[in-house]
């Protein structure tokens, strides 16, 4: 999952940064309002976690350009106002939740994974195609009842294949969940990936599920 974090001061983002990296998401991090109005226009975030007081463009003039412009990205809004008309102003603005701070980095990344259970349609954090079942609370991934151990990488890759299950997800998409704005796509690195995570998907012969659609992309559905 790929987050776009827009907070002005740098000893919290760069903490944020780390510890939602370390939790596993792809994240874009900046400190100016205009240059988060830029990221957040890619469209590609599942979440944006945007501060209200920004320096250029305020959190609440980026959020109503968003919504006026059509972008229907989840926002959680910070903000160190804890005024009922300063939350309220950010709601009617298009905000999907806030959190004032000082705020616990475990409510935060519950926030954020509830706004990504709302946005792919789903209740809990189990997932769950044919035999195979991903917990994303826990991080765990099982095939039958056989447990499959996965890199964050490899894990990240799976869960937008399976929240998608069904689907034929570009490769574009893919590699923008796996890796921040700046970074230069490698044509092979994706395939690479894919061959990993099927290799322990498939590792007792188990039938396939991830299909290639060569061109295209990949789509995660049992064999027919």
């Amino acid at each position: 999952m790929k987050l776009l974090l827009v907070e002005d001061y740098e000893p919290l983002r760069r903490s944020l940064s780390l510890g939602l990296r370390e939790a596993g998401f792809t994240v874009d991090a900046t400190g100016d309002g205009k240059e988060g109005l830029w990221f957040a226009r890619d469209g590609s975030h599942d979440v944006i976690v945007l501060d209200l007081m920004l320096p250029g463009m305020s959190g609440l003039e980026i959020l109503t350009t968003l919504r006026a412009e059509g972008v229907d990205t989840h926002v959680l809004l910070l903000t160190a106002k804890d005024r009922v008309e300063d939350r309220v102003s950010g709601l009617d603005a298009g905000a999907d939740d806030y959190l004032v701070k000082p705020f616990a980095f475990e409510e935060l990344l519950a926030r954020i994974n509830a706004l990504i259970r709302r946005r792919y349609g789903r209740k809990t954090p189990l997932l769950q195609v044919e035999d195979l079942s991903m917990d994303r609370a826990k991080r765990a991934v099982h095939r039958g009842t056989r447990e499959v151990s996965l890199t964050p990488r490899q894990f990240a890759l799976l869960e937008v294949l399976v929240l998608r299950a069904g689907e034929v997800v570009p490769r574009s998409e893919l590699w923008g969940q796996l890796y921040a704005f700046d970074d230069e796509p490698n044509s092979n690195l994706l395939e690479v990936y894919v061959a990993q995570l099927r290799r322990k998907l498939e590792a007792e012969g188990e039938p396939r599920l991830i299909h290639t659609y060569r061109g295209v992309g990949y789509c995660l559905r049992a064999e027919a």
